[in-house]
C-alpha cells in the first residue's frame, strides 16, 4: 500500500492503544495477511491510517465469527476488483450471517462472489456515511418521495436524487431525505454539494447528531479536517454514545499530533464497543 504524501506512520503500541487490541491480536492479523505495515529503522512495525482502518475491520469480522480465511479471501478479492483510486476503507464492510458483505452506492453484495444481498440493515465499520432506514410517518407526501428515492437508488441514481429533492421540498423539516441524499452525493464524488446540503439541513431541521456526523464525513472528503473535527465534536455533544464519531475524531486528532485528545476518543470508542458487546 502506498503511503500518502505527508501521512504520519503509527507504531504498534499506538495501534494497540487506539483499537484496544493486544499485541498478539495485531501481529496475528498481520501474519494472516490483512495488512502489510512498513518497517522502521530498527525493523519495528509502522502502520498507515489505512492499515488502522483495515485492522479494525478484520478484527470486527472475526468477532462476528467469520473464519479468518474467509475474511482474508474476501478482502483480497475486494482489493483485486476495486478501481485503483478506491480504498477498502471507503466501503461499508460487515457480516451478514456467515458472509462478508459490502455496501456501496449500488446496494449490498457478498465480497467473495459478488452476489447481491437483500437490503439487511448493516452497521458501517468506520468512515462510512450513516443513513436512515425509514422515514417518519408524520408527512405522507414527503414519505412517498423518500421511499421512491430509496427504491430507485440501486438502478437510477439520478431519479433517486430527484425524489429525495422532492421530499425535501415537500417537507424541509424532515432529516431523512437530507441524510440519504447527502450520502448519495458523497458516494458519487460530490462532497461539496453534500456539505452545502447539510449546512442547509442544519438551518431547517436543527441540530441532530447524525447530521453533524455525516457533515463531518463530507468535510473529510474535501480535506477540510479542522471543520470535520468540529463537526464530529458537535455530533458527540448531542450523543456521547456515537462510537464511530469517537473513532473518526480520534484518527483526525492523531493525524494533527494531538495524541492525548486522540487517546481520549479511542478509549471512549473502546468503552462503548465493550458496553454494546455486553448487552448482546
Amino acid at each position: 500500500m502506498k503511503q500518502a504524501a505527508g501521512e504520519s506512520l503509527i507504531t504498534l503500541k499506538r495501534v494497540q492503544e487506539m483499537l484496544g487490541l493486544s499485541r498478539s491480536s495485531v501481529t496475528g492479523l498481520i501474519q494472516a495477511g490483512f495488512v502489510a505495515p512498513l518497517r522502521g529503522p530498527r525493523n519495528q512495525y509502522r502502520f498507515s491510517f489505512q492499515d488502522l482502518v483495515m485492522l479494525r475491520t478484520a478484527f470486527k469480522l472475526q468477532q462476528a465469527s467469520i473464519a479468518p480465511r474467509k475474511i482474508l479471501l474476501a478482502l483480497a478479492k475486494l482489493r483485486d476488483t476495486l478501481p485503483e483510486d478506491m480504498q477498502l476503507s471507503g466501503l461499508g464492510i460487515s457480516a451478514v450471517g456467515a458472509e462478508v458483505a459490502v455496501r456501496d452506492s449500488s446496494g449490498q453484495w457478498t465480497a467473495e462472489t459478488g452476489q447481491l444481498l437483500m437490503d439487511y440493515e448493516m452497521s458501517p465499520l468506520g468512515g462510512s456515511v450513516a443513513e436512515f432506514a425509514k422515514a417518519p410517518d408524520s408527512s405522507p407526501p414527503s414519505i412517498d418521495w423518500f421511499r421512491q428515492g430509496e427504491a430507485l437508488e440501486r438502478e437510477n441514481q439520478e431519479a433517486a436524487e430527484a425524489a429525495y429533492r422532492h421530499a425535501i421540498a415537500t417537507d424541509p423539516g424532515q432529516a431523512s431525505p437530507y441524510l440519504n441524499l447527502g450520502a448519495l452525493l458523497c458516494e458519487t464524488g460530490r462532497s461539496q454539494e453534500a456539505v452545502e446540503l447539510y449546512d442547509r439541513c442544519l438551518k431547517t431541521v436543527g441540530h441532530d447528531p447524525l447530521i453533524h456526523f455525516n457533515h463531518a464525513i463530507a468535510l473529510e472528503d474535501l480535506n477540510r479536517f479542522e471543520e470535520a473535527v468540529k463537526a464530529y465534536g458537535r455530533a458527540l455533544t448531542l450523543d456521547r454514545r456515537c462510537a464511530d464519531a469517537h473513532f473518526n475524531l480520534g484518527i483526525l486528532l492523531e493525524a494533527q499530533g494531538d495524541k492525548q485528545g486522540a487517546l481520549r476518543h479511542f478509549n471512549a470508542y473502546r468503552r462503548l464497543k465493550r458496553s454494546k458487546a455486553a448487552d448482546l
